[in-house]
């Protein structure tokens, strides 16, 4: 699962700028070995500091002492075994769970698969795409993530979330 990303150098001392997909984006900086992947190449790193910096985070890995090591590691991305993730309760997800699952109303009518989702100060936004083969049309649609109100049912297994949502909208 990618977490993140390494973007640039951060100063002389081999710090890194890093941009989190987690959230809130400090999140990333609790995972304290890091797995890095750069053109196919994979590499291990401990996280031995990371803070917050202007709009973004910047981290320190052991080993990268220098301002040169910390440039080759531009345009890393984090990643962090999904086996190591914590167990979650029932009913409860990981994004990338909901992600590819086929979208279907309560009277059967497929909207799309679930491309990706967003925060908002209320509420989580599914964003679900249609490809008018396999769906009702090729709309993009955007469902709040509202379980027992919008989301009726989810199965990983089967690969489908149940929704009840007028197509028309």
């Amino acid at each position: 699962m990618v977490l993140g990303r390494v973007t640039s150098a951060h100063g002389v001392k081999g710090w890194v700028k890093v941009y989190s997909y987690t959230s809130p984006m400090e999140g990333i900086l609790e995972y304290g070995d890091w797995l890095l992947r750069q053109q196919g190449n994979l590499s291990r790193h401990r996280l031995v500091q990371g803070r917050r910096q202007g709009k973004g985070l910047v981290a320190c890995l052991e080993d990268v002492d220098t301002r040169e090591g910390a440039e080759a590691l531009a345009n890393t991305e984090i990643l962090f075994p999904k086996a190591d993730l914590p167990e979650l309760a029932a009913n409860d997800y990981y994004w990338y769970q909901l992600e590819g699952l086929k979208v279907v109303t309560r009277e059967g009518v497929v909207l799309g698969v679930v491309a990706f989702l967003f925060e908002t100060g209320a509420n989580d936004v599914i964003v679900v795409k249609g490809d008018g083969d396999q769906s009702v049309d090729d709309r993009e649609r955007l469902l709040p993530f509202l379980p027992d109100e919008v989301i009726v049912e989810v199965d990983l297994d089967a690969g489908v979330m149940i929704v009840d949502w007028d197509p028309e909208f």
